[in-house]
């Protein structure tokens, strides 16, 4: 065991992380997207909820500030709701957003954002069954 390290963060998640270079984007997944079928890698966190897990990676993650927008939402249908959890994942990215470069959300369309996650370093799937609680972030410098 390693001291500060939030639980939820398994060995092979830090190990993800820690590997990624500047540009390198990950993507916390809810319950109910489609990991295993797009991923170049996998974690499955299914006991996690995915705002737990973006307030524990965003301690060691920097994001990255020579991009307009480092943080990616899988975007919602007119129809629908603006998503509840979109507020929650606001509230933790500027609560460690050191280099300041968070603005807003990058939003894509649900199949662009497919896309988007299949060239990710790696998906998180965790067991948020919430819509819309998909979140891809962009790895800057220290």
């Amino acid at each position: 065991m390693l001291r500060d390290i939030p639980p939820i963060i398994t060995p092979d998640l830090m190990k993800i992380i820690m590997e990624m270079g500047h540009t390198d984007y990950i993507v916390l997944a809810d319950a109910n997207y489609p990991v295993m079928s797009g991923a170049k890698r996998a974690v499955r966190l299914d006991g996690v909820q995915v705002d737990e897990l973006l307030d524990a990676v965003l301690q060691f993650f920097p994001l990255d500030s020579f991009v307009p927008a480092p943080v990616t939402l899988m975007n919602y249908l007119p129809s629908e709701p603006k998503p509840e959890i979109w507020a929650t994942f606001d509230q933790i990215v500027r609560k460690y957003d050191i280099e300041k470069a968070y603005k807003e959300f990058r939003l894509i369309e649900r199949l662009d954002f497919y896309e988007y996650a299949r060239s990710a370093y790696a998906i998180v799937q965790t067991g948020t069954t919430a819509r819309y609680a998909n979140i891809g972030l962009q790895k800057g410098v220290i």
